[in-house]
C-alpha cells in the first residue's frame, strides 16, 4: 500500500521561504516520475514541479527560478524548496507520481502567504 505524507507547511511572509518534504512508503520514488501539485481555493490542483528517475527537473511557468524540486534516494523523500513566495502560491500541496495516481494522494501540506 502506498502511502505519501506531506508536512513543512505553515504561514509565511510574501517574499519568504518555505521547504516542503514528503515522504513515501510502498514507493520508491526514484523509479518513478514524481512531482508536486497544489490546489488553491476554487481552483483545480495542478503540478507545479516534477523530477524524473533520472533527476531532471521540470517547473510550471508560474514557479519557475523560485521552487526546486529534489529527491534523497537513500530516506526515499522528496523536497520543494520555495522562495519568493507569492500571495498566489497559497495551496494545499500534494506529492505524487505524474500523472498522480488516484489511490496515492495524501492529506497535503497547507501553505500560506501572506502580505
Amino acid at each position: 500500500q502506498v502511502q505519501l505524507v506531506e508536512s513543512g507547511g505553515g504561514l509565511v511572509q510574501a517574499g519568504g521561504s518555505l521547504r516542503l518534504s514528503c515522504a513515501g512508503s510502498g514507493i520508491i520514488f526514484s523509479f518513478n516520475v514524481m512531482g508536486w501539485y497544489r490546489q488553491a481555493p476554487g481552483k483545480q490542483r495542478e503540478l507545479v514541479a516534477s523530477i524524473i528517475a533520472g533527476g531532471r527537473t521540470n517547473y510550471a511557468d508560474s514557479v519557475k527560478g523560485r521552487f526546486t524540486i529534489s529527491r534523497d534516494n537513500a530516506q526515499n523523500t522528496m523536497y520543494l524548496q520555495m522562495n519568493s513566495l507569492k500571495l498566489e502560491d497559497t495551496a494545499v500541496y500534494y506529492c505524487n507520481r505524474v500523472p498522480g495516481s488516484r489511490s496515492y494522494w495524501g492529506q497535503g501540506t497547507q501553505v500560506t502567504v501572506s502580505s
